[in-house]
């Protein structure tokens, strides 16, 4: 597909994401629990926002995601797209590219907010956290691909997203501050994606180095999760 077509394409993808309201609310809750919760702990607290940071990522990659690729194959899009010189394959890169900065956008909002006007830490290493925040990202964009690969249509896909959400949440101590959950859920949050992402973010926005345990998790995720939805994913 020709450069030109390409951005032509992504002009197209990107007022139709702007108009789904899904998209919004990636960027409404995480942003109303920051300001809700933000006002109640200490300048300088190093845990609101890493668990902010890893909502609106999670929304992304459980709900908006695959909810948009599979309605696209639900209504035949992909399909029609094969007898066009747009490649299927094309559309499916084009969206994870826009759905990744929605992902990045929301990020910074967060960190203007929790830094400007919560007095959230800000001596934060930002190459490592860059690295962090990519690798929890593709490790989440991973579960949202295979819920996309086998959803049989959107509204599908938006269920499948709601019912791992709210246990991934749980894990992750997104839902009940970590020190407040069984040392056993804590345990088995670390070796979920969106565990070991809030474990990471929480490290790094505290000013460590973030542990080896959580990277390899994610990397795994990532990885193993990438490779079984391109197994899985039908184009119509």
């Amino acid at each position: 597909m020709s450069t030109s077509a390409t951005a032509q394409l992504t002009l197209v993808e990107s007022k139709l994401l702007s108009r789904e309201p899904g998209a919004l609310f990636t960027f409404v809750i995480p942003l109303f629990i920051l300001i809700v919760f933000g006002g109640s702990l200490g300048r300088g607290d190093a845990t609101l926002l890493p668990m902010t940071l890893a909502i609106s990522v999670a929304l992304v990659a459980l709900y908006l995601m695959p909810t948009t690729l599979a309605t696209y194959r639900e209504k035949g899009i992909l399909r029609r797209l094969s007898t066009t010189p747009v490649r299927p394959a094309s559309i499916l890169a084009v969206q994870l590219v826009l759905q990744f900065a929605v992902a990045v956008l929301s990020c910074g909002l967060l960190i203007a907010v929790a830094t400007v006007a919560l007095g959230a830490s800000a001596e934060v290493n930002a190459i490592v956290l860059i690295g962090v925040y990519a690798l929890g990202t593709l490790s989440m964009f991973a579960v949202g691909l295979v819920i996309a690969a086998v959803a049989p249509n959107g509204r599908a896909a938006n269920g499948i997203g709601v019912l791992l959400y709210f246990p991934l949440a749980y894990l992750a101590g997104l839902m009940l501050p970590v020190a407040l959950m069984p040392t056993t859920v804590v345990r088995i949050g670390e070796f979920t994606p969106l565990g070991a992402f809030r474990q990471a973010l929480q490290g790094v926005w505290s000013g460590e180095s973030p542990e080896l345990l959580p990277l390899c998790v994610m990397a795994a995720y990532a990885v193993v999760l990438s490779l079984v939805a391109a197994k899985l994913f039908r184009w119509e």
